[in-house]
């Protein structure tokens, strides 16, 4: 897609977003939907495009490729309120990358109190002098799938009072969730959905927070309208906004990315 393409792409995008919102149910949280653009595979080239139009928030899935972009001069230098959300299967090895990266906003897919404590102690001793936390979300495996990462949803609590109370560093935006890929919403909701909704509410109510204090990241290209319908704060698009993607063995991260691999194709899109 050129650039030109891109623009109107994300214009109707947002348009389409505006009025998922305005269906919502008026019993849900008050809080304006985020797009996130998801790039992977994509050059910096149509990020610039969609950025100069107003996007501010890009997803990634592998850490090589999120690394590059992040640190590359010129992104650095016209892309300078940008936001990343890391949205792939990430590593122990890989984490210490991750808390480097310029303009980081949010660690999307923590799974487990492995991972979150060590994402605490490589941004406390990256961050020495700051005050400002690391926002992460939990991936819940809503319809558990083998091939699909994240914490079965009776781990939601454990893991988010985990956080809350022994990783100082972060701060628990909320929770995401992949879900399966191909429900048919004329059967009703889907139920990969109703599964996060129901473990927020179970955080909240073991945080003692409302639950307009936990973002919920869920909904792709195919079904973010529906999402949001029911409750969505943050959507992942990326192929309706830059196109059908091609992928190659530089996009991903070896070996841990296997999964991401597998599912780049029809997962976080």
């Amino acid at each position: 897609m050129c650039e030109s393409e891109i623009r109107q792409a994300l214009k109707h995008i947002l348009s389409r977003l505006e009025a998922a919102s305005q269906r919502k149910h008026v019993s849900l949280p008050a809080i304006k939907p985020r797009l996130v653009a998801v790039s992977k595979t994509k050059p910096k080239e149509l990020i610039f495009a969609a950025y100069d139009v107003g996007q501010r928030h890009f997803g990634e899935n592998y850490v090589q490729e999120l690394v590059e972009k992040s640190h590359d001069a010129e992104l650095l230098e016209r892309c300078k309120e940008i936001k990343w959300h890391f949205i792939g299967n990430l590593q122990s090895n890989k984490v210490n990358k991750i808390v480097s990266v310029p303009g980081i906003y949010v660690v999307e897919t923590v799974d487990s109190d492995k991972l979150a404590t060590l994402l605490d102690k490589a941004w406390g001793k990256q961050n020495q002098k700051s005050q400002d936390k690391l926002n992460i979300m939990i991936q819940i495996n809503t319809s558990g799938e083998e091939a699909k990462n994240g914490a079965p949803p009776s781990e939601a609590v454990s893991l988010a009072k985990h956080v809350v109370e022994n990783c100082s560093n972060l701060k628990l935006l909320g929770l995401m969730t992949i879900g399966r890929f191909d429900h048919d919403i004329s059967e009703g909701p889907n139920p990969d959905f109703q599964v996060l909704i129901k473990c927020r509410e179970d955080v909240a109510k073991a945080l003692n927070i409302n639950i307009s204090e936990l973002e919920l990241s869920m909904g792709m290209s195919n079904d973010f309208e529906h999402a949001i319908e029911v409750g969505s704060t943050s959507v992942r698009v990326g192929s309706s906004i830059f196109g059908a993607r091609h992928y190659n063995k530089k996009t991903t991260d070896k070996p841990e990315d296997s999964m991401n691999e597998q599912m780049a194709k029809t997962s976080i899109n």
